[in-house]
């Protein structure tokens, strides 16, 4: 009879945990890890030879030196990671209009909605300042085209406790023009008795004169918000030729219609025969929503195969 002796399975060194960067400032990456602690960590040089950076986001294993000092052993695998902003893990997207100043811009938010599908993370759309107008064809237009949609007043403290439902234990980033309201939103979402508003602006809605780097700060009911311009800004550089590829597939409400298209291939920008076309002209898939299909694939057109993303 032949024994076997069965290795033990992996295990954490002794003096190591795992966290989540939520720093990374000149060489240095600070760690919130599982003991609720956070170490100031340098990155192993096997990282360099390898290409691969830690970013803020990361769920790392690092080994803890002394002091609140440590070092960044291993990333731990990545649910997305993106150039800019230098950012890893991000789970929803918080896409924020307002009623005014200025008005929800339907482009801006389905591309928004597009970049973040792209990336793997899960768009949401949010209507702030509701005591100030009527969002219900805007709530009807995305709820109809299958993203959850909150209608808010952060002034108010209207429909907040559905976004805090969405933020906890979450890795989550809030986009939106200035004057959208995303520092009220946050400052209510911090509580008011924990971050002064100018604080939350200067932290999180980006002040002039704040330093440009990313970080997570954490929520107190559980969950991170990032804090990075990118998400401010990301625009038509995001996109490679994959999106274009699967531009189709980011808006949810053509699925039903693709496969009935008379021609493979379509495009679903005016070929005959087209039946997300025609959903359109039947009230089926919203005008707006075609729209803005229409001009993403047009800015994307003209990219090949090498224009995608090493």
């Amino acid at each position: 009879m032949v024994t076997t002796t069965r290795k033990p399975a992996a295990q954490i060194p002794k003096n190591n945990m795992t966290g989540i960067i939520i720093k990374a400032l000149s060489g240095f990456y600070y760690v919130a890890a599982e003991n609720s602690e956070i170490y100031e960590c340098k990155a192993r040089g096997s990282f360099r030879k390898s290409g691969v950076s830690p970013l803020v986001g990361d769920r790392v294993e690092l080994e803890n030196t002394d002091n609140g000092k440590g070092i960044v052993d291993k990333i731990l695998p990545r649910k997305n990671s993106l150039i800019r902003p230098p950012v890893a893990n991000i789970d929803k997207l918080f896409i924020v209009s307002a009623f005014s100043s200025p008005a929800p811009n339907t482009l801006v938010i389905d591309k928004m909605t597009v970049i973040a599908r792209h990336n793997s993370i899960e768009p949401i759309i949010v209507f702030n300042k509701c005591d100030m107008g009527d969002f219900k064809a805007f709530e009807a237009l995305y709820r109809g085209a299958g993203f959850k949609t909150y209608v808010v007043s952060a002034a108010e403290g209207e429909g907040m406790e559905g976004l805090k439902n969405e933020l906890k234990d979450c890795v989550s980033a809030f986009t939106g023009n200035s004057g959208v309201g995303k520092s009220s939103m946050l400052n209510y979402l911090f509580g008011e008795n924990t971050i002064a508003t100018g604080e939350v602006s200067e932290k999180l809605g980006r002040g002039r004169h704040t330093t440009r780097h990313t970080e997570l700060y954490p929520l107190p009911f559980g969950g991170f918000v990032a804090d990075t311009p990118g998400f401010s800004s990301l625009e038509i550089d995001n996109f490679d030729y994959s999106l274009k590829e699967n531009l189709t597939d980011y808006f949810y409400e053509f699925d039903d219609f693709t496969a009935l298209c008379k021609f493979t291939g379509c495009t679903h920008t005016g070929e005959k025969g087209c039946a997300v076309i025609d959903a359109v002209n039947e009230g089926k898939i919203a005008p707006s929503r075609h729209d803005s299909y229409l001009q993403l694939y047009s800015s994307l057109k003209d990219l090949k195969p090498w224009n995608s993303k090493k």
